[in-house]
């Protein structure tokens, strides 16, 4: 079965975790004792997915094609948006043009790096050094787990604190 779950993380960071299980009332005791733990707290459906947009993603690598390229390609093809960066092009759908989307830019590009529909925070949440520790924590335990398929946050983190992460 696909359950969703939706909770607060360490400084109020909005958790959506995507699991399949066969056993719902173990999947839920385990990752409402992963919240508990991580001072995060979980919510009733619904409490976090407004802070979230559902969307067709699709990534290629930069060298595929120029950003003006890209843009032009998925524009024709009726994608929402094209953010291009030094590595990869980022094309946004809605969810009802995503396979058509997709399969126009297959037939110009080639298979994309990753396609599929996304959950993108629309409200993101500024964290610093000690609430990004604790929630790590908490991502690393609910992506431990053999029924969770997806942990998806709205956080936002300076380079600094993502250095200090990494050291």
């Amino acid at each position: 079965q696909d359950i969703r779950y939706e909770g607060y993380g360490p400084g109020g960071v909005a958790i959506i975790v995507e699991a399949l299980t066969d056993n719902r009332n173990r999947t839920a005791g385990e990752v409402r004792a992963a919240f508990t733990k991580y001072n995060g707290n979980l919510g009733e459906s619904g409490s976090v997915s407004f802070m979230f947009d559902r969307v067709g993603q699709i990534l290629y690598a930069a060298k595929i094609a120029s950003a003006e390229v890209m843009f032009e390609a998925a524009v024709e093809a009726l994608a929402e948006n094209v953010d291009s960066h030094s590595d990869h092009h980022e094309i946004i759908t809605t969810p009802d043009n995503f396979a058509g989307v997709r399969d126009v830019l297959e037939e110009k590009f080639g298979p994309a790096e990753k396609s599929g529909l996304v959950w993108k925070p629309n409200i993101t949440t500024t964290i610093d050094i000690d609430i990004a520790r604790d929630l790590m924590k908490l991502i690393d335990v609910l992506e431990d787990n053999d029924d969770v398929q997806n942990v998806i946050t709205n956080f936002d983190v300076t380079d600094e604190v993502m250095q200090a992460l990494q050291a």
